[in-house]
């Protein structure tokens, strides 16, 4: 540790109290010591025009503020956007392990300041080769998509906080604050400007507000469907055209096809049939997909980890994320319970001639289709054929109860016409059923329509998607319902 370079930084702090006119301040705190670090930046075209900071804590934040003002004031952004721990200790001369924490603290609070400050302020222009925007929640997937692109052209890496929750895991959520860290700090570490964007109130709103009232209605929603299509993609494409990119690429399984389609291009199945993500993209706009780049489409999850491996990235053999990324170390009847105020509510199980063989807690812990957790004795096993919200009964049955040869659908966009139909997926890991759209439907938006199986298929919860498919492709999709 140079002693003399953070003596300076301590003694003479650069930017302490300084406010920059139009300026975009983070705030971040923690550790034992107490410390507390906010960095404040503002942007003029494509460069940090000023910054400043205020600390609090042990002489380590206050240096580090400094030395992280001195790197990034008047520098490009992309520059700036490049600054990590490493540089700021750096820039003090090295920092011991005992102060190094107070650098992870800047620097974290400079990647939110400059997010925040690129989302509303930055104008950037696409360079003549293009510049593509990566999507990276610090899993293998990301990362070499990110690896992938930045072999083709000029690459900026960007990742969502979207879920801030005590209950959950950190680590096992790709969403979270920690995440975030670790998806920084991989994108450092292939030399990709990074930025971090605080995402939170917006996916409360548009996702797990509506997760909860479709449990509260009597469904079962999909929230990653309206987080791609309605939240993150919007986010992220809004971004790239702050920053100049003219494309944003994600580690999602799926292709493009049909690009220079009058009406749009059509998503595709990826190559890697069990990885196939195509489902959770397909309430994207054709205008969004256009600007999509899928570098993992092509491939198999296997080569992909065996690409990571060969170019030396950590998360080769990182495990995938399972679960909701908000429930991730919780379970839904708890997070339900907490954020949307639906606790144990007794009702009745009944069967379908309305006999009661039974009680449960609430019909919001259950879905069409589920067959464990009935607490019920003896006999045939029993599947949940449908659930009320209003009189809180649940009904069971037999499995075969469940085969429907029609499924309704509501809140369709046709981004082809219906007669393309030849197949629709009901749930996300099954296989796409034979079916054809009754009736004669142009390409856009319905509020209904029917689909008529070739052979009868276990019903769908109603809230799930319906994928509408013609062979591999995507050519529309809409909300299961009820049958009126």
């Amino acid at each position: 540790m140079d002693p003399f370079a953070f003596e300076h930084h301590l003694t003479s702090p650069q930017g302490l109290g300084r406010t920059p006119e139009d300026g975009f301040a983070a705030t971040v705190g923690g550790f034992a010591c107490c410390d507390e670090i906010s960095i404040t930046v503002s942007l003029r075209g494509d460069r940090v025009d000023d910054a400043g900071f205020e600390a609090s804590g042990c002489g380590a934040a206050t240096a580090s503020g400094s030395a992280t003002v001195s790197l990034v004031r008047g520098t490009p952004l992309f520059d700036a956007a490049r600054v990590d721990a490493d540089a700021i200790s750096a820039e003090l001369g090295g920092l011991s392990a005992a102060k190094r924490h107070a650098a992870e603290l800047a620097a974290d609070a400079l990647a939110r300041a400059l997010g925040a400050a690129a989302r509303e302020r930055a104008e950037l222009g696409s360079p003549a080769g293009g510049r593509t925007l990566v999507a990276m929640s610090g899993g293998v997937d990301s990362a070499v998509a990110g690896m992938l692109s930045g072999r083709e052209r000029e690459t900026v890496a960007v990742t969502l906080e979207l879920w801030s929750d005590p209950e959950n895991d950190g680590e096992r959520s790709c969403c979270s604050a920690t995440a975030v860290a670790q998806a920084r700090a991989l994108a450092h570490s292939m030399d990709l400007p990074h930025f971090t964007i605080d995402l939170r109130r917006e996916f409360r709103a548009g996702v797990v507000e509506p997760f909860v009232a479709g449990y509260a209605a009597g469904e079962t929603p999909n929230p990653c469907v309206g987080c791609n299509g309605h939240v993150r993609l919007d986010a992220m494409l809004a971004l790239a055209d702050r920053l100049g990119c003219d494309s944003l690429a994600t580690g999602h399984y799926a292709r493009v096809a049909e690009r220079d389609h009058e009406l749009g291009p059509l998503l595709r199945v990826a190559a890697d049939s069990a990885k196939d993500q195509s489902y959770m993209l397909a309430a994207l706009a054709p205008a969004s997909l256009a600007r999509l780049r899928l570098p993992l489409g092509e491939l198999e999850k296997p080569e992909v980890r065996r690409i990571a491996a060969a170019a030396g990235l950590p998360v080769a053999s990182k495990v995938d994320s399972q679960d909701l990324c908000f429930l991730a170390g919780t379970d839904r009847g708890r997070f339900l319970a907490r954020h949307g105020q639906l606790g144990r509510r007794p009702g009745e199980l009944v069967d379908r001639a309305g006999v009661v063989l039974g009680s449960h807690d609430g019909q919001h812990l259950f879905t069409v289709g589920q067959r464990r957790g009935l607490r019920l004795a003896g006999g045939e096993p029993r599947f949940v054929l449908d659930k009320d919200a209003v009189t809180n009964q649940v009904t069971v049955g037999p499995r075969a109860a469940l085969c429907a040869s029609r499924v309704h659908v509501r809140g369709v966009q046709l981004r082809r016409e219906g007669a393309r139909v030849d197949r629709v997926k009901l749930r996300y890991r099954s296989q796409p059923i034979a079916a054809q759209v009754d009736g004669a439907f142009e390409a856009g938006s319905h509020a209904r329509l029917e689909l008529e199986l070739e052979h009868p298929a276990d019903a769908a919860a109603p809230g799930q998607l319906a994928c509408l498919m013609d062979g591999e492709l995507v050519v529309g999709w809409g909300t299961i319902a009820r049958p009126r």
